[in-house]
């Protein structure tokens, strides 16, 4: 007897045990849902009277352009609950519709086949600075928290001009030299091209070319009513810059541009 109740004391102890793991884990959900669902509305409801639910944020975004990629960082000053204020910093490097990549030479100590941009004259990057406003104009209500904005934002770009080099042989003297498209446009045949001399080459040679921009875009924010910030951020820019820019030898120079970009956001709020 001791020995069944004994087994029968134990069973009853797992059969608790598991029906306790299985049903406390989606009560622990429950809850959480249901607080989360309490706080949303509460923020609705709160913004809905023209209380400001956040003070300011912090984002950093990933773009990709029409001619390029680029990365930022934005500050914003919540001025009303349908109204932001936001700066910007932003680093692009832009590439012209022209450029293909070719193939160089083969490490067959890596596998890599070592590739270079014929013609290509100059790296261009670009580093703005913004300021602009954000405004809401979709999504008040809804409790999703999904919001859709109209921003702009315009300032100062400074580009930034490297010269593009590739390592080479040349086909005279069979030596290995390296050497900029822009300095042998009328002797191209005179050299083997073996790849891009690198992202770290021509940085001494760099110039500087100053000029300003202006953006517009509309932005889907999946986060409205959290603490983080997801975001798509999709609009269309303009630049001008004091001098023409040579990115690929034998095509025209330009002082303006122009892009759509499509931007992923992350980011804070407090």
């Amino acid at each position: 007897m001791t020995v069944k109740k004994i087994l029968l004391l134990s069973l009853g102890i797992v059969i608790t045990s598991m029906t306790w793991a299985q049903t406390n884990p989606s009560s622990k959900r429950k809850d959480k849902k249901s607080e989360k669902k309490e706080r949303i509305n509460a923020l609705i409801k709160m913004e809905e009277e023209g209380e400001l639910i956040f003070n300011k944020h912090n984002i950093f975004g990933f773009k990709l352009n029409s001619d390029g990629w680029g990365m930022s960082f934005e500050k914003g000053k919540f001025i009303t609950p349908r109204k932001t204020r936001i700066i910007q910093i932003e680093f692009n490097e832009k590439k012209h519709p022209k450029e293909e990549k070719d193939a160089g030479s083969f490490d067959f100590f890596t596998g890599n086949v070592n590739q270079y941009i014929f013609g290509k004259a100059n790296n261009f990057y670009q580093l703005k600075g913004s300021y602009g406003q954000q405004y809401l104009i979709g999504g008040k209500s809804n409790k999703n928290g999904v919001s859709v904005s109209a921003l702009w934002a315009g300032g100062v770009a400074l580009g930034i001009e490297k010269p593009y080099y590739v390592d080479a042989q040349d086909r005279t003297t069979n030596e290995g030299v390296r050497v900029k498209f822009a300095d042998i446009e009328e002797k191209l045949n005179q050299y083997t091209y073996l790849g891009a001399s690198g992202f770290t080459v021509g940085w001494g040679e760099m110039q500087l070319n100053p000029g300003a921009h202006l953006k517009t875009a509309l932005r889907f924010d999946y986060g409205r009513f959290n603490e983080v910030v997801s975001a798509i951020e999709a609009g269309v820019n303009v630049e001008y810059y004091s001098g023409k820019v040579q990115q690929m030898i034998k095509n025209k120079e330009r002082n303006l541009f122009f892009n759509a970009y499509v931007s992923l956001l992350f980011g804070k709020r407090k």
